[in-house]
């Protein structure tokens, strides 16, 4: 799997940092955004007496990174990693989810699900290689990446030991809202790009975008239009639509043309970039959801997991055939498939024909349609007698 490699920084104690500290705890590398939580988390650790190493993935989300590696060691961070795995993602998480057709009740497409186990990957590999035994994240302890990231990094480091300040009672308890988290940032001199009047939480990878939190919390409520940057607005797309060949080799696209303009694109990471922006352009891809979360308060399976690897080798497996190229037209908000074909697909057209008898013979139709009523015929009698005999 190609790779860019993490890149580090180290970095020295800086005042914003409180002078009061405990004794210390040994490294922990923590899994960082750049955002108002683990901006907090950070500070809040190196209180706690940890050597803060931050870790930040770049998995396609717009960052500027190099701000955010100057803040990481301005608010105290021992080194920070920058690591791109934007490939990685698209290779190893998204493609197998296109290929199970992974859709979260019927509409969701996992996008934060494929990237935590992602990102966790990178962050055990940080904390080998910096022989730390903790790593940290800042997912709430309500919610489903706790339990994305934890499963994930105990699969594949069973020793490591996680600090989860959000399920911490001396931090949940100090900072039961956002705004006691607004009030700390400002006494550490941490800078955060949020407010207390839109204080959306938001991830974005490759995949997707989604925001929690604020009025969104409130499901009556509708999503304000200016957190789509990734979708154009259906009713202001274009008039004209794009209509894309994608070729398929094992379940997974191995080369896009647009028929209009003749381009095209075949390395993983840039056709799906550019199917993203295709999408993006006409509208497609907007979903308001409601999710169940894992904890029980309204995605099952872990990637790092036995069960999880079995799945993914069997549907490997169930696409070796799945091979040919789809035809669609991308418009206003929807995608139509105009027409498929396939070198190895077991559609027959004249054995479907209604205009052609071919190789069936109709007459068997009969001793099919037989056996498959018996069944229904033994119910029917079964619901006759009970019925008798209640009326006895």
């Amino acid at each position: 799997m190609l790779q860019a490699p993490a890149q580090s920084t180290e970095g020295s104690r800086t005042p914003a940092v409180s002078d009061t500290m405990a004794q210390p705890k040994g490294t922990v590398v923590l899994a960082y955004s750049g955002g108002l939580d683990t901006s907090c988390i950070l500070v809040w650790l190196k209180e706690q007496g940890y050597d803060v190493i931050a870790y930040l993935a770049n998995i396609g989300q717009k960052e500027d990174f190099e701000a955010a590696r100057k803040k990481a060691l301005a608010l105290g961070a021992k080194k920070v990693y920058i690591e791109d795995v934007s490939r990685e993602f698209v290779e190893s998480f998204i493609w197998p989810a296109v290929q199970a057709n992974a859709l979260y009740e019927d509409r969701y497409l996992l996008g934060t699900a494929l990237a935590r186990p992602c990102i966790a990957r990178g962050l055990v590999g940080i904390a080998q290689q910096e022989r730390a035994a903790y790593i940290a994240h800042g997912a709430t302890g309500k919610g489903n990446d706790q339990v994305r990231f934890e499963l994930s990094c105990y699969a594949l480091c069973p020793k490591i030991k996680v600090v989860a300040p959000w399920r911490l009672p001396e931090f949940y308890q100090r900072f039961p809202g956002r705004r006691e988290l607004m009030d700390y940032a400002k006494k550490h001199g941490i800078p955060v790009p949020v407010t207390p009047q839109t204080p959306w939480s938001m991830d974005e990878n490759l995949m997707h975008i989604s925001y929690e939190a604020g009025i969104l919390e409130n499901p009556k409520n509708q999503a304000p239009p200016g957190l789509y940057t990734k979708t154009c607005d259906p009713a202001k797309s274009p008039d004209t639509p794009d209509v894309l060949e994608i070729e398929f080799e094992r379940g997974v696209p191995v080369k896009v043309t647009n028929t209009g303009d003749g381009a095209t694109r075949s390395s993983a990471l840039e056709l799906f970039v550019y199917l993203n922006d295709i999408a993006g352009k006409h509208g497609v891809g907007r979903i308001d959801i409601v999710e169940n979360r894992f904890v029980g308060m309204k995605s099952r399976g872990f990637w790092h997991s036995p069960e999880c690897e079995f799945l993914r080798e069997c549907i490997g497996r169930s696409q070796e055939s799945v091979v040919g190229t789809v035809r669609l037209s991308v418009f206003k908000g929807h995608v139509y498939i105009l027409g498929r074909e396939s070198p190895r697909s077991l559609y027959n057209e004249e054995l479907v024909s209604m205009n052609v008898q071919g190789d069936y013979e109709p007459a068997d139709a009969t001793g099919f349609i037989n056996i498959n009523s018996l069944r229904l015929k033994e119910y029917h009698r079964l619901q006759s007698k009970v019925t008798v005999k209640q009326d006895e």
